[in-house]
């Protein structure tokens, strides 16, 4: 299965990793154990790192940019699917350490942003966020606010498309990974309030034009948005995100067998404040967007877009959000998995500029 996605540049593969070094380590592999796990990738991202810091000496941009995004790549799969033991929290400072060397070089630019967050316990946190705006567009910028799920974060959002379309693309963390200031809970959607208040400051950025696209467990969070946090948002996206049936015990034991390659329920503890696959099935149900009443509130315009054949999250979950509630607007895929496919950000982003535009 990783094979599989390592040859197609899946997730957590991408274009700079290479399919033949990945075949090599996981044969070498006699388990997914963490520190031999993260040895294996730390081994293929070494002369890529070493290669990009010869070439930063030389002044060589283009090797340098080229190679700390390859040293990145292998260090992505080395932290890979969670940072939830020591040598994968190791891993993906690393990994975060060739992103930004590497996104040095990016134009547009990359603007890391750091957004008071408090609340509770967590006075003088920040949420951080990789804001890139497309160049020569009227400000203040439409912005779309992006985010991944349990084991892609903000560094793995590609901008390209957003950019290219003239929206401004701020990535972050959902709560409970990567750089997140919470765990997930039934409340943390309150991280928003912080991004939307930081994004009202921002004299560069529009206030009235803001959408949130959620990919994967992080549509759960769109989706929730989109019904808490209406006021303050344009559109939303929830791209395969879970809502009510991927919380029960049945779907958890279906789906761990299913396309994820591994560690499926562990990981979406770990967002969740959790480790084990028994405190995953007793966590989950609290998180029902059904039981917690959400789904009949009004809500923003919002866009459901999965693959009818996912088997992380049921699509029966997307047909229950367009059972209650308003309309909305929905694009399922009859023959891809979770996600959708490759083509699915072709239908979300001319759906954004339609409304942000």
């Amino acid at each position: 299965m990783l094979m599989d996605r390592a040859n197609h540049g899946r997730n957590p593969f991408s274009a700079d990793t290479d399919a033949g070094a990945v075949a090599a380590a996981l044969g070498r592999l006699e388990s997914v154990e963490p520190q031999a796990w993260v040895d294996a990738f730390a081994e293929l991202a070494a002369p890529h790192q070493a290669a990009a810091a010869s070439a930063e000496r030389a002044g060589d941009a283009t090797v340098a940019a080229r190679e700390y995004r390859r040293a990145y790549a292998h260090w992505r799969v080395a932290r890979y699917p969670a940072p939830n033991s020591a040598p994968k929290r190791e891993a993906y400072r690393a990994s975060q350490q060739m992103y930004l060397k590497a996104a040095h070089w990016l134009d547009p630019p990359l603007e890391r942003v750091w957004m008071p967050f408090s609340g509770h316990a967590d006075e003088g946190a920040y949420a951080i966020g990789d804001l890139r705006k497309p160049q020569g567009a009227a400000e203040p910028l439409p912005v779309v606010v992006v985010w991944g799920g349990i084991d892609s974060f903000k560094e793995e959002r590609h901008a390209g498309p957003y950019l290219q379309a003239g929206l401004a693309c701020l990535a972050v963390d959902m709560p409970g990974v990567g750089d997140a200031p919470l765990d997930g809970a039934t409340d943390a959607e309150r991280l928003w309030d912080a991004i939307f208040e930081w994004i009202a400051a921002r004299p560069d950025l529009d206030t009235d034009r803001i959408a949130v696209h959620g990919a994967s467990t992080g549509g759960y969070w769109a989706a929730k948005l989109a019904h808490t946090h209406k006021h303050r948002i344009r559109v939303a996206v929830d791209h395969a995100g879970p809502v009510h049936h991927a919380f029960e015990a049945d779907w958890i034991a279906r789906a761990q067998i299913g396309e994820y390659p591994f560690e499926l329920a562990e990981t979406l503890a770990a967002a969740f404040g959790r480790s084990t696959y028994a405190e995953w099935v007793a966590y989950a149900p609290r998180l029902s967007l059904l039981a917690q009443g959400v789904l009949d509130q009004p809500h923003a315009p919002l866009l459901l877009v999965n693959g009818v054949k996912d088997s992380v999250f049921p699509i029966a979950d997307m047909y229950l959000l367009l059972e209650h509630g308003g309309p909305k607007s929905a694009r399922f895929y009859a023959n891809e998995g979770h996600m959708g496919g490759p083509h699915a950000i072709d239908v979300i982003v001319p759906w954004l500029v339609q409304h942000l535009l």
